[in-house]
Parts: structure tokens; C-alpha cells; sequence
């Protein structure tokens, strides 16, 4: 089966560093794809480059079609969702607003999936998204990609300084998501790439070095060769 996201030869250079060099990678279509890899390998960066959010070179295609050089708000349209490593929610805005802000000229929003999922969204709509726990903003930024029907979601971190209980939380909504989404997934928790990922794509230093089933995680040796930890994380 074709893959659903289909990436060549791709280079980012910030500055003076070559941050992605000749990265390539394939998402197939249904369910999520892990993107594994130590802190500063370029992860965050491939996602970024996706969405045209920096310059870019080497080839992009979803579905078939070329978007390398489309700008960002094209290639949204095009029905790629993104969940920011670092949330991003507008702080000043109440929840209300920033989910309002997401939804796509054209499109019947999802909220009706979005408070099934996260049912405190709500309850806090009036309240502002800057006040709200680490783990509320989450649901948020989620939150903000569902409204939209996605033909690929990009999720980066999602799990990233929340407590175990929210952890676990999240992970049962992206189980839930990836029953009729696509995902590509950054993710340091392997417990939770374990659980959801079909797929896993290592990266280091710029490039991909492993493709495979998650069972490659079961491998010890592997896991701390590639990833510099242990079998339990």
C-alpha cells in the first residue's frame, strides 16, 4: 500500500547547522507512526519542516501530491493537524476562543468528538487558556487539531512534563484517535510508543537510521544503542 506521507532527501539548515540531513520516511495510511530519537536529533525539526514552518529542501509528498513548496497555511488546508510541542495555546484567550480559532473555513467542526474526549474543555470554555494546568492546555492543543477532519495529524510531545495519571489519559485519547486518524508521533515515552505505535522511525543526527515494528523496542541492546536508555523506560 502506498504510504499516506512519503519523505525524500530532506535538509534543514538553521544557521550554521545542517539539522536535518537527508532525512526519509514513510507514514502509511491508518494509526500512528512513532518518530523516536535522543534530545536534539532533529525531530521537532522534521515536523516543522513538514509544515513548511522553516525552509526546506528534498521532496514532500501527501497522498501522492507534491506540498515541498507550498506555504504552511496551504498545506493545512490540505488537511494536515498539528499538536505543538510546547502547546501554544493564546494564553489570554478563553478556551472557547482558542478552540473557535482552529476550525478551517469550509468545515463542519468537531465538537461533538472533542468534548466527548475531553469533557472538562467544556466545562472551562469561558475560562482563560492561560490559567489552566499543564495537563488542561494539553487537551487544548489536542483539542484544537480534532476539531478538523485530518488527513494526517503531526503530534509532538504530547506527553511531555505531565504527571502518570495524565500521561495515561493522553495516551487513551490517542488510541481512541488513531482508530480513524493518521499520526506521525514524537515521543520519549516508549511505554506509550509501545501501546500505540504501528510503526517506529529513529532518528540521530539528522537521519534516519532504524525503521520497524515497536516490537524493535523489546530489543534492550537496540533500544539503548539507538536511544540511549534502558529497556524500561
Amino acid at each position: 500500500m502506498p504510504a499516506l506521507l512519503e519523505v525524500r532527501d530532506l535538509h534543514v539548515h538553521l544557521g550554521e547547522s545542517h539539522v536535518l540531513q537527508g532525512v526519509d520516511l514513510d507514514v502509511p495510511a491508518g494509526g500512528i507512526t512513532a518518530l523516536l530519537g535522543r534530545n536534539g536529533v532533529g525531530k521537532t525539526t522534521t515536523l516543522r519542516a513538514l509544515l513548511g514552518l522553516m525552509p526546506r529542501r528534498g521532496s514532500v509528498r501527501l497522498d501522492g501530491d507534491a506540498i515541498e513548496r507550498e506555504a504552511t497555511h496551504r498545506i493545512v488546508l490540505r488537511g494536515l493537524g498539528y499538536v505543538p510541542e510546547d502547546r501554544d495555546v493564546f494564553a489570554g484567550l478563553t478556551v472557547d476562543e482558542n478552540l473557535k480559532l482552529a476550525v478551517r473555513d469550509g468545515e463542519d467542526a468537531r465538537y461533538d468528538l472533542v468534548y466527548d474526549l475531553f469533557p472538562e474543555l467544556k466545562q472551562r470554555g469561558r475560562q482563560r487558556a492561560g490559567t489552566l494546568s499543564g495537563g488542561q492546555q494539553q487537551m487544548v492543543a489536542i483539542g484544537r487539531a480534532l476539531l478538523n477532519r485530518n488527513r494526517l495529524l503531526l503530534i509532538d510531545e504530547p506527553t511531555k512534563g505531565l504527571a502518570p495519571a495524565l500521561v495515561a489519559d493522553v495516551a487513551r485519547v490517542l488510541e481512541r484517535v488513531a482508530e480513524s486518524e493518521t499520526a506521525l508521533l514524537v515521543e520519549q515515552n516508549l511505554a506509550v510508543v509501545r501501546r500505540l505505535a504501528g510503526a517506529i522511525v529513529v532518528l540521530d543526527q539528522g537521519r534516519v537510521v532504524h525503521t520497524g515494528p515497536p516490537t524493535d523496542l523489546d530489543d534492550e541492546a537496540l533500544v539503548h544503542r539507538l536511544l540511549g536508555v534502558g529497556h524500561a523506560a
